[in-house]
């Protein structure tokens, strides 16, 4: 294994694990914030018991997401040295935010954690939304981040050198807020989804358990209402790439010819050779109208691309099809969640919709796993767009691959420690709400 390849593959591994991590710490303090709203407007111990549940849960994640995130950190020095060499002091400023952010969040989750009784309610309530919007603003100042280098600016490239350096024009860079939208709201969706599925999946064995019920509700609403909204905010993405990014464009759509009146390619498998689409099902004019507003406006192909820039083709697109795949679905099935909920809310826990749900837990994850692949790969051979390669970011230390295997191993540990505690403690809140029915409550 080369040392770029396995550079490459232990930090597709890394972020692929954390961003799993992260997005639960992103999202669930609302979910846990809103049951003890509840709790405190209605005065129902369901929703007392709740969030308690979910704030052990949340504990655990964040416990290994910061170990997770560390590692993600060193690694960015330890692989990429000429890139941090040049970048680390353009795009360092969202860092060093989202560090404080980390640390507000750590406060307040200790707060909530041990300050039952020992301080006010509503105060209690509030560290918890502290909780989830540091969270939320730690995940959205990385992606800041990363946008940066889909879209650097912030400083001049002259001779080879960086100069002229504006750290906030290098956070605040044209891609930051489609990004960050885009993230947050997919955030949402996969665990509102895989939450909501995880307890429709005990309901199925008790219909009249009110905490997984409540549980479910909750869940199930954040998440549809992200669903919803999500292809709006990947429209104005899609729109945003077409000008910045052409190359991702025309990979994700395997848009081999540059063409006005160009269709959307749903589905089929991508032919380098022969620079076709085969078995696609194709939407006369609609890409050129989903890139442009215009139906007949001129996208550019990947015969506009040189070779030596084109991003691998086959993975991005099928990471991108996957993507608005599950997409469309999730939004499908929220749309017939509020549709349920509004004329026939017996059968939001009918066992037939309760069975959809769960198995859309790891869909939303499948999702969001596609859609940074469509985002990183879709950037290559650039580390920075346009102005680094990643060949040439690269650490020059031999022996990588070793670093790759520990890593392999320590991620791999996380999550069996991760599932191992997890199991337990849903067991026992299964254990301890077996037969909560609202006559009981």
């Amino acid at each position: 294994m080369d040392v770029l390849t396995a550079a490459r593959l232990q930090m597709a591994f890394s972020l692929g694990f954390h961003i799993i991590f992260s997005c639960i710490g992103m999202t669930i303090p609302f979910f846990m914030a809103y049951a003890e709203w509840k709790w405190l407007k209605t005065d129902n111990t369901v929703y007392k018991d709740l969030t308690k549940a979910w704030a052990k849960g949340i504990a655990i994640f964040f416990a290994v997401g910061a170990v997770s995130g560390t590692m993600l950190s060193f690694e960015l020095g330890l692989l990429w040295p000429e890139f941090m060499k040049h970048a680390g002091g353009i795009f360092g400023m969202p860092f060093s935010w989202e560090g404080t952010a980390f640390f507000i969040e750590a406060i307040a989750l200790g707060v909530f954690l041990y300050g039952w009784d020992k301080v006010p309610k509503w105060t209690h309530w509030f560290s918890g939304v502290v909780v989830g919007v540091s969270g939320l603003a730690s995940g959205v100042l990385v992606v800041a981040a990363n946008s940066w280098m889909n879209s650097p600016s912030g400083f001049d490239f002259i001779d080879g050198e960086y100069v002229n350096i504006d750290p906030l024009a290098a956070m605040f860079n044209d891609a930051w807020f489609s990004q960050a939208l885009h993230m947050s709201l997919a955030a949402f969706v996969a665990t509102g989804f895989a939450v909501a599925g995880l307890h429709g999946f005990y309901l199925l064995k008790n219909k009249d358990n009110e905490f997984h019920k409540a549980a479910f509700k909750i869940a199930l609403t954040f998440g549809a209402v992200a669903a919803i909204l999500i292809p709006i905010s990947g429209d104005h993405s899609a729109k945003d790439i077409a000008v910045r990014q052409p190359a991702k464009l025309a990979a994700m759509e395997a848009h081999y010819h540059t063409e006005k009146g160009a269709p959307l390619i749903i589905g089929g498998i991508p032919n380098s050779e022969t620079k076709t689409v085969d078995y696609a099902i194709r939407i006369p004019y609609a890409l050129s109208f989903l890139a442009h507003g215009d139906f007949n406006a001129e996208v550019i192909g990947l015969d506009q691309i040189p070779d030596d820039e084109e991003p691998p083709v086959i993975v991005v697109h099928f990471a991108f099809q996957i993507m608005v795949g599950i997409g469309s679905l999730l939004a499908f099935i929220s749309l017939i969640y509020f549709f349920l909920s509004w004329r026939k809310k017996e059968l939001i826990y009918h066992p037939l919709f309760l069975k959809v749900i769960t198995l859309c837990i790891p869909l939303g994850y499948i999702a969001l796993e596609a859609g940074w692949t469509v985002t990183e790969v879709g950037r290559q051979p650039w580390i920075i767009y346009k102005v680094m390669r990643t060949a040439d970011a690269v650490t020059p230390m031999p022996g990588i691959q070793y670093s790759f295997y520990i890593t392999l191993f320590v991620y791999s540990f996380l999550s069996v420690v991760l599932i191992w505690l997890m199991k337990r403690q849903i067991s026992a809140i299964h254990k301890d709400y077996p037969i909560l029915t609202n006559k009981e409550n």
